[in-house]
Order: structure tokens, then C-alpha cells, then sequence
């Protein structure tokens, strides 16, 4: 693992984000645009900020950053509410505060250039392979495939990008991307229009058993989402030898390392190791989990 990609404790800040636009989406999905000039300039694509969303609720909240802007210090994130902090969360107007810590944790290692990368994203899981595709434009071959099972929180066009295994009625893709040159693949079970009908890993699979051996050697899957999904897509790393980086999401508390209450058990030359995925993730090589084997 490079030295840029592994834990550093002394590059985590507390800012007080100021919110700049906060915007709701139809299947109870929320854009957060903060102003963490800190964060900004230090993010790298996996890692995730801790926000403390009212007084009211002490513990934090962690959410995965979808995308920053180093000189104008934003920091955008896409969550969905399902408890009380994220209904909490959306109810933050333009021109408040949050407390926030970040960046914190173990990003995605994309140091060979030679390679072509694979991102699946799905649900909340999509924003950290947006971060990915960001950071990689001009720098690597990538491809993009997103799942939703609610409407996409992005606008939306067909694409004029081919890629080979694709169906001609797969067309939709995120229109901030394709206007950046970056090839995306959308799917869904909802029965939206332009989308492949069923699961992102299943339409990732199609795309690279189209490739020529020498394109499939090539390959890295990188993948962050639901426990089901992260299962399918390293399964697909396993059965086609690709190696597989995995971003994983778990409940936590402190967030920093301190409580040790989001372990995970991996296994390292043989040995077993109980892993903080705050800190010693979120992304982790498939091959050193078990779960996943």
C-alpha cells in the first residue's frame, strides 16, 4: 500500500462547515454542499467526513464525500435520510454550521496509472466512485456504472459514449460526467427508463467479459455500497481473477479509532486481524476480508 493511501491521524480536522446549498431530491436524497476549506484541499476519493447535525444529537454522523473543489474549499456530499440524524441533517438551511471531521480514513488506491478502473457504485455508495471518477480524468481509463433502486439524484442524458457488452437500451448516464469525457452505464430494478432492469454488479459483469484478455488484465474494481452488492462485485473480481478494492459502510461512534465499534475481521499473511473500518478503512482489498471470500 503506497504511504499516501494509509492512515494518518494528524491529517484529520475539525472545521466548522458552513452550508452553502443544500438541495433535496426525490427518494429522500439530499445534496450537501459545505464550505471545509481544510477538508477541501486534503480529501482523497473513499474517504468520508463525521458531521455532528444538531445539538440535539451528539454522536456524529459518517458520510462518504462525493466531491471537492480545492480552490474554492467546497465539499460535496449526497446522503439519504433513513433515521433521525439524517431527517435531522436535511433540515440544515444555507448559512448554518456543522462541526465536522475530516477527511478520515483509508482512500482508494489508484496509484497505477496503467490500469483501467471499473467503479460500481450503488445507493449511497455512488458518491465515493463520482469522487473516484473526479480525481482520475486525464490520468487513467475508467468506467462508470451506477445503481439506484430510487430516481437518481443527478440530471440525467443518453449517452453518445459505447462500451462494449452494453445493451442498446442501457443508455442513461449522469450528464456532469458524460460532458467530462467519463463512459457511465446506469441501473435499476425500479423500471426507469434507460437503465439496465436489474443489479449494477450484474451489468458491471457484462462490460468486462466483453473485454479482450489483455483489457481484463487490466482491470481494477473498485466498489462501495449495500453488503449484498459489495458480495456480488467481489465474487466478480474472484471469478475473473481482477483484483478488487471494496469501500465498506458501517454503523460508528467516535469515527476516529477510538472506540473500536466498526471492526471488521480481516485476514493478513495468514493471520486474522480485527480492523477499524473508520481508520484502517473504509476500503480494504477484497482478497483481506473473509466476509467476502
Amino acid at each position: 500500500m503506497p504511504n499516501d493511501m494509509k492512515p494518518n491521524h494528524a491529517t484529520i480536522f475539525e472545521e466548522q462547515a458552513e452550508v452553502l446549498a443544500h438541495v433535496a431530491h426525490d427518494g429522500e436524497q439530499c445534496i450537501l454542499r459545505l464550505f471545509a476549506p481544510k477538508t477541501a484541499k486534503k480529501a482523497k476519493p473513499g474517504q468520508f467526513v463525521h458531521l455532528r447535525v444538531s445539538d440535539a444529537l451528539p454522536l456524529r454522523r459518517p458520510i462518504s464525500i462525493m466531491l471537492t473543489d480545492p480552490e474554492k474549499g467546497t465539499v460535496d456530499l449526497l446522503y439519504k435520510m433513513i433515521g433521525e440524524g439524517t431527517r435531522q441533517l436535511s433540515e440544515r438551511k444555507k448559512g448554518e454550521t456543522l462541526p465536522m471531521l475530516g477527511p478520515i480514513g483509508v482512500p482508494f488506491d489508484l496509484s497505477d496509472t496503467s490500469k483501467r478502473y471499473v467503479l460500481i457504485g450503488g445507493g449511497v455508495g455512488v458518491p465515493p466512485m463520482v469522487f473516484v471518477a473526479d480525481n482520475l480524468i486525464g490520468k487513467a481509463d475508467l468506467v462508470l456504472f451506477a445503481g439506484s433502486e430510487v430516481p437518481f439524484p443527478f440530471a440525467l442524458k443518453p449517452s453518445t459514449m459505447m462500451l462494449p457488452g452494453i445493451a442498446g437500451n442501457t443508455t442513461l448516464t449522469i450528464s456532469s460526467l458524460e460532458v467530462r469525457g467519463i463512459a457511465c452505464r446506469l441501473a435499476s430494478n425500479a423500471g426507469l427508463y434507460g437503465c439496465y432492469e436489474g443489479h449494477v454488479p450484474d451489468l458491471a459483469r457484462d462490460y468486462v467479459m466483453a473485454l479482450s484478455d489483455e483489457e481484463k488484465a487490466r482491470c481494477v474494481l473498485l466498489s462501495c455500497g449495500p453488503h449484498p452488492m459489495l458480495h456480488a462485485v467481489a465474487k466478480l473480481g474472484r471469478d475473473l481473477d481482477i483484483p478488487t478494492q471494496l469501500s465498506l459502510e458501517e454503523y460508528m461512534a467516535c469515527g476516529i479509532g477510538g472506540c473500536a465499534g466498526c471492526v471488521v475481521k480481516t485476514v493478513e499473511d495468514g493471520q486474522e486481524k480485527y480492523k477499524r473500518v473508520c481508520v484502517d478503512g473504509p476500503v480494504f482489498d477484497a482478497e483481506k476480508l473473509p466476509e467476502f471470500a
